[in-house]
């Protein structure tokens, strides 16, 4: 039985260090102006686990809240939200996204906005 769980864990964590191998920030911001949406949308989601590049990835996250498709746009919100203060210089788009067409991107603004005002 014991043989069958260090078989388990190891092939976990084989397959868990291949998942965290993804791509940089910098080709994800790159990702953003591809005419593909899936490519996109793959980036402006993946680009909210990469914390440690707030100055890269926030401004590009800004620019993605003017995206012509409103998935993109909710993203974009909810990743600057996940960067809290780090994001202080995404207010202003917030607060404009939160007259957006689209009622989950005005909302998942005003959730952005709160976490970064309440990490200030």
């Amino acid at each position: 039985m014991r043989i069958h769980l260090y078989a388990v864990l190891g092939i976990g964590s084989l397959i868990l260090s291949g998942c965290s191998q993804g791509q940089s920030s910098q080709d994800l911001i790159e990702d953003l102006s591809s005419t593909n949406q899936d490519d996109r949308i793959k980036a402006v989601r993946l680009l909210q686990q990469h914390k440690g590049d707030a100055t890269q990835v926030v401004p590009a996250l800004i620019k993605s809240l003017k995206d012509q498709q409103s998935d993109i746009r909710w993203s974009a919100a909810i990743g600057l939200g996940y960067y809290g203060a780090e994001a202080k210089s995404a207010v202003h788009a917030l607060e404009a996204a939160q007259h957006d067409t689209d009622g989950r991107v005005r909302e998942a603004a005003s959730v952005a906005l709160s976490r970064i005002v309440r990490s200030k």
